[in-house]
């Protein structure tokens, strides 16, 4: 890359930390705290990802949602998976006009910009698997005609990791599809004395509209142009390595512990995720520092356990800092 494209790409990325800091600066107004759900919310539409946010009730998940939807002035819509959901109920259907003797159109909920999916667990698996579908290919199929979604498209799904009873866990190779898991968790005693003082009367505050959705795309555009140094590329590479095969990478002890490491599709958003981090921080430059600062929301959701590992009580986080931990940068 010659110096005078480096130049250019670090002029487009000052001028875009404005509008990012700006759509930080609304997102805050209405939550408190929860600046990791914020940032990671960002890096996943920078990215053109979807999310998996994780977190007991009453923690601002959907807010933090819905917030999100109004500083970019794009369509939202929030659906609350139920048992009975069906995977029309999400997509559309055909619906029969008796006047004209023809079917029509009827798009369902997932025809907008920003989905909140709202205790995904609690569908069925083929609703799961229509919004993965969705999710993956970027279009439904209703009636045998193909519709494309619409840009930017968006999912926010969210999941309840208690009250387990009537409930269908996603499955490992569907949670893989998100980009991101993001764990929240409770605020602070400070923090939650400014939520009593904010949320606790008739008048809340708002966030106000700061990007349109076309301004997205442009960012997206330029987070795929956050320049990635092959040192970085073979860095990715064995942080996930590291998560199939630990013992290469000198971790024997983590060999009984991990019953499957870390896809591809891992390593992909490992680079994603840190180019976005890179342009929100305003640099044109990827750090193993921004490489770090994802991880757990990267492989979180993409390391599944052994039974050794459940019994000895050795979280997916803990796994995580000992990769971070024992594998060098060169």
């Amino acid at each position: 890359m010659s110096r005078e494209t480096v130049e250019r790409l670090e002029s487009e990325i000052r001028q875009s930390s404005g509008d990012l800091r700006q759509l930080r600066e609304q997102m805050s107004r209405v939550l408190v705290g929860q600046e990791d759900l914020r940032d990671g919310l960002l890096r996943a539409l920078l990215c053109d990802g979807h999310v998996l946010i994780e977190g007991v009730p009453g923690l601002a998940k959907t807010l933090a949602a819905r917030t999100l939807s109004d500083c970019l002035d794009a369509s939202f819509t929030r659906i609350q998976f139920t048992p009975d959901l069906l995977p029309a109920d999400l997509t559309g259907t055909m619906v029969f006009q008796p006047d004209s003797g023809t079917f029509t159109t009827r798009r369902g909920p997932v025809f907008s910009q920003m989905i909140l999916a709202d205790e995904i667990n609690r569908a069925p698996a083929k609703v799961q698997s229509a919004l993965l579908e969705a999710m993956q290919e970027r279009q439904v199929t209703i009636g045998g005609e193909t519709h494309p979604l619409p840009r930017p498209f968006f999912v926010m799904a969210t999941q309840n990791p208690i009250e387990q009873e009537g409930t269908y866990p996603l499955p490992e190779a569907q949670v893989d599809r998100f980009l991101l898991k993001l764990l929240v968790d409770y605020p602070t005693a400070q923090q939650e004395k400014v939520i009593l003082s904010r949320m606790g009367g008739h008048t809340r505050p708002g966030a106000q509209r700061v990007l349109r959705p076309e301004r997205i795309l442009e960012l997206q555009l330029l987070t795929d142009r956050v320049v990635v140094e092959e040192s970085l590329v073979d860095y990715m590479v064995r942080l996930v390595e590291a998560t199939r095969y630990p013992a290469g990478a000198g971790l024997g002890e983590l060999e009984e512990l991990i019953s499957y490491g870390a896809s591809p599709r891992a390593t992909l958003a490992l680079q994603a995720a840190s180019r976005a981090s890179a342009l929100m921080a305003g640099q044109a430059y990827v750090t193993p520092e921004h490489v770090k600062a994802v991880a757990h929301e990267v492989l979180r959701h993409r390391i599944i356990r052994s039974f050794e590992a459940e019994a000895e009580e050795v979280g997916v986080e803990e796994i995580v800092d000992t990769v971070l931990d024992r594998v060098p940068v060169k």
